[in-house]
């Protein structure tokens, strides 16, 4: 298997609205919306005993169905932007369970991720662009209505090197559980 990560996929509806955020700042390379996701753990080029090992992990996740919430756009790289995200809060379902798969692929050997994860969803890469052209774009379009979105399974996705921004495929897709009416 190529480059794999976990994540949660976007809504076809969910994407297209945050599709509309496109366009207005010279330089950046904007992400197709079929491959807006939330990273969950990136797990980089395994080999393929690795890579069924993980997909195995994954599937002993048990863990119940949660909302996420997109609530705004901004930039990430403090010194040289890199990035336009949309935010996502980071609920305590979510955080969980970055935390769960975190542990797990420690378990079988990976490495520990280096950076505090901070949910978000990519919807630009940068390169040479100026923090002027970035402040200016996200004073134009960095206001975004919060907008939930109901999770109901995470998925291990590969990729191709390539510059970023996919194509990214799911190669296996686990549920989580829904939670019953009270």
């Amino acid at each position: 298997m190529p480059r794999l990560f976990t994540g949660l996929e976007i809504p076809p509806d969910v994407a297209q609205t945050l599709s509309m955020a496109r366009g207005g700042l010279p330089g950046a390379r904007w992400i197709d919306p079929e491959n807006y996701h939330v990273t969950l753990r990136f797990i980089g080029d395994v080999d393929d005993s690795v890579a069924h090992e993980v997909e195995s992990m994954l599937g002993r996740v048990k863990r119940n169905a949660f909302e996420l919430r997109i609530d705004g756009i901004t930039s990430f790289g403090s010194k040289i932007p890199r990035a336009i995200v949309a935010t996502v809060t980071p609920s305590p379902a979510l955080l969980e369970a970055q935390a769960e798969q975190e542990r797990m692929m420690q378990r079988i050997g990976l490495e520990p991720e280096g950076r505090k994860y901070t949910p978000h969803i990519t919807l630009a890469r940068l390169r040479d662009v100026a923090h002027r052209d970035v402040a200016d774009y996200l004073s134009a379009r960095g206001y975004f209505p919060s907008i939930p979105v109901k999770v109901s399974r995470f998925v291990l996705f590969s990729s191709r090197e390539s510059t970023g921004g996919g194509p990214y495929v799911v190669e296996a897709s686990y549920p989580l559980t829904a939670v019953a009416a009270a």
